[in-house]
């Protein structure tokens, strides 16, 4: 028993990268600038045991961070603000229809029974002197039997 980090984190990626939304998707937090055009990374926030579980194995909460950047000299303030939010919809719908990765968990936390739920929250970071507009994606993973548990 243990937790798949490499067979969920690949699902993710390639959910991001299959959008066709993306110039380029990073696998991991950038600690550069990304570039132009609309890009993606991800990284992995937290992991939490969840009350779910039984009494032989832990079950846990797996929450995926992805944030989308575009550069504010992108284009129009509202040409910007629209390709954010189309990219946004479009992992957000990916991951409500996708619902358990390809039975590698057991569900995405839509409504957020163990916490926060699916969402994104919008912003603005600078980066190497460029300013982004971005939207972190929070995406909660419930997984099943991760840790054993002792007697």
């Amino acid at each position: 028993m243990s937790l798949s980090v490499t067979g969920i984190f690949d699902a993710m990626v390639s959910h991001v990268a299959a959008s066709g939304r993306f110039d380029r998707v990073e696998e991991q937090e950038p600690k550069n600038a990304p570039g132009t055009g609309v890009s993606a990374a991800l990284w992995m926030q937290s992991v939490e045991p969840i009350r779910s579980s039984g009494l032989a194995a832990t079950s846990g909460r797996v929450e995926v961070s992805i944030r989308i950047y575009i550069p504010t000299t992108a284009d129009s303030d509202d040409r910007v603000d629209r390709a954010l939010l189309e990219a946004t919809d479009t992992l957000l719908t990916a991951y409500s229809g996708d619902f358990t990765l390809g039975d590698l968990v057991r569900s995405v936390d839509l409504l957020g029974a163990y916490g926060v739920p699916l969402s994104a929250q919008g912003g603005y970071l600078k980066q190497d002197q460029t300013l982004y507009r971005v939207m972190v994606l929070t995406v909660p993973l419930i997984v099943n039997d991760i840790w054993a548990q002792s007697p």
